[in-house]
Parts: C-alpha cells; sequence; structure tokens
C-alpha cells in the first residue's frame, strides 16, 4: 500500500514535487485565496473543480508590451460572451476583475508579458451538475511573454490543412478551456513539420488555426477572412480590422483551400504574435513565397495600437 500522510509531510511533498514551467511564472491570484502570489510553487487548483474535470470553464489571454495591457476591454467582453453562453457568473463584478488582471500585471514586475484569466464553475465534487458548486471560481496569472523570432516575420511561416474539424459552431463561437481539438492539431502540424494547422467546416471552408485566426488578401486586393460561423472572433483580428479598414476592403465570407493557394498573401492574426505571413500551404508557394505589403501593414498597426492604446500598467 501506498504511503499515506499526515497534513505536513503531504505539503511538503507537494510543495517539492517537480513541476516543468515555473520558471515563466512571474504572479498569480486565485479569487478564494483573494490574493496575489509570485511563488509558482503555491499556483494550484482543486482536483473537484469543474473547470478542471468536466471542462467547465471559459478563459482569456492578453498582453502587456512595455507596461501597456492591449486589449483589456476587449478580452472582458469576449469573455462575458463566453461565460453567459455556458451560464456561468463570475465570482466578482466584471469590473473587479479587470482590476485584479491590472495588478497581477504590476506583480509580476516586468515589462512585457502575457495574462491568463480562467473563470470556472468552481470546487464541489466531481459530478456533471453545477449545483455541486456554489461559487465560481477566477484564476489569474502572470507569465513570461516569448515573441516570436523577427526571422518568421522576414522569411514567412508553413501552414496545411489539418485532419482536425473545425468545432461545431455553438461550441467555436465560445472561448471555452476545452481546447482538445486545439492541441490535436497543433500536434499534427508538429508531426508534419509545418508552423500553422489550418482547419476547415463541413463544407470545406477556412475556419481558423490552433490558437489564432487566418485572414488573407485575394488576388483583387481585398483583404478577406471567414465569418465566425466555426471560429472564434479573435479579439486581435478585430481590431486590426478596424484599424486598417480605411486602407483596403474588408470582406467576411468563406475561403476555400484554392483560395489560400491563390492569395496574394496568406496572414495568421493572434495575441502573441500580432500578424504572421504564410508563404506556403501545404508545400505550395503562395504568391511568390515571401511577405506581403499588408501583413507587414497589419503588424505596425498592432505594435503602434499598443503603444498609443494600451492600458498603462
Amino acid at each position: 500500500m501506498r504511503e499515506v500522510l499526515d497534513f505536513d509531510a503531504y505539503l511538503g511533498k507537494m510543495l517539492n514535487a517537480y513541476r516543468p514551467g515555473t520558471g515563466d511564472v512571474l504572479a498569480f491570484y486565485e479569487h478564494r485565496v483573494g490574493a496575489i502570489c509570485k511563488d509558482p510553487k503555491l499556483m494550484l487548483m482543486p482536483w473537484d473543480d469543474h473547470l478542471v474535470h468536466r471542462g467547465d470553464g471559459v478563459f482569456e489571454t492578453m498582453k502587456f508590451v512595455d507596461r501597456k495591457l492591449y486589449q483589456l476591454e476587449a478580452h472582458l467582453q469576449r469573455m462575458k460572451h463566453s461565460s453567459k453562453s455556458i451560464h456561468l457568473t463570475p465570482p466578482c463584478s466584471w469590473e473587479e476583475i479587470g482590476e485584479i488582471i491590472v495588478d497581477v500585471a504590476r506583480a509580476g514586475g516586468k515589462d512585457s508579458g502575457l495574462i491568463r484569466v480562467l473563470l470556472g464553475r468552481g470546487p464541489g465534487g466531481f459530478g456533471i451538475t453545477a449545483e455541486e458548486c456554489p461559487l465560481a471560481s477566477l484564476y489569474v496569472v502572470c507569465y513570461d511573454l516569448h515573441p516570436k523570432p523577427e526571422s518568421l516575420y522576414e522569411k514567412g511561416a508553413t501552414a496545411f490543412k489539418t485532419s482536425i474539424p473545425a468545432k461545431q459552431s455553438y461550441l467555436a463561437t465560445i472561448k471555452s478551456i476545452d481546447y482538445l481539438p486545439n492541441v490535436l492539431m497543433k500536434r499534427e502540424a508538429q508531426e508534419k513539420g509545418y508552423d500553422y494547422p489550418f482547419c476547415f467546416d463541413r463544407h470545406g471552408f477556412l475556419a481558423e488555426g490552433a490558437t489564432e485566426n487566418v485572414c488573407i488578401v485575394d488576388q483583387g486586393g481585398k483583404l478577406v477572412m471567414p465569418e465566425f460561423n466555426n471560429s472564434l472572433a479573435g479579439t486581435t483580428l478585430m481590431r486590426v480590422v478596424d484599424l486598417i479598414k480605411n486602407e483596403i476592403s474588408v470582406v467576411f465570407r468563406g475561403i476555400s483551400e484554392d483560395e489560400i493557394l491563390e492569395a496574394r498573401e496568406v496572414i495568421v492574426v493572434g495575441t502573441s504574435g500580432d500578424a504572421i505571413p504564410v508563404v506556403r500551404f501545404k508545400g505550395k508557394p503562395i504568391l511568390n513565397v515571401k511577405p506581403g505589403p499588408i501583413q507587414k501593414r497589419m503588424r505596425e498597426l498592432i505594435q503602434k495600437d499598443i503603444r498609443e492604446n494600451g492600458l498603462e500598467i
């Protein structure tokens, strides 16, 4: 029989257990405790939180660069939508959640980083009904930002059509913590030697990447992106569309595989990488296999927007 330990002995072993990745953790907050901590050994989550064993929760990830937190309100608005969609009420006001996010970012003590916010059904049992959980859980963590290498923007990335289908529409439009399809997409990309996987819906139209949105510049010079039927409306994508709409025609419609290969540019847009050029799809070249002017302009606009409109922390 395995050793049975008392409180002190178990706590000691738990705090000394192997924990990969803790070197990136800068600060974190759990609402049950109501305070910020900077020791990653104590960043623990209750096993009986339905967030853990049922995937019953939602999340957001945002970044700050040079002490400017980007798109806090946009992320909170999307989280409100996601939580309402699964009938989840946070344990405090949305205004307080925003304040906590800023406090955790400041406590991290670095000029740049990422913030992950997790809102779950809460601890209470190992069943499936929400009645087990008297109070929702809230976890906020600040961790290191590892920027994409500049060579990726200079040479461009590769992408392919993943075998994992796009999520059903009612799930795709919620940023839930159930990212198993996304995990499998990324795994397949790594196994096949591509940078980014693109998933498609049952009609053969482009949906999204594993953690990014995808758009193209078509042969007519229009910026085209999928309608958000089987994909999540990205905060970075929607912001950059607003920033660039006076410079280029913007269209939301279905995009086929052939259109990707025929495009002037293919661009991956997301929180951590801003706007990344894709120069090969399924091993085939996109135009001249070089990053294009629209991708460069989109990245420039995002970086300028962070500097000018990011929330000072």
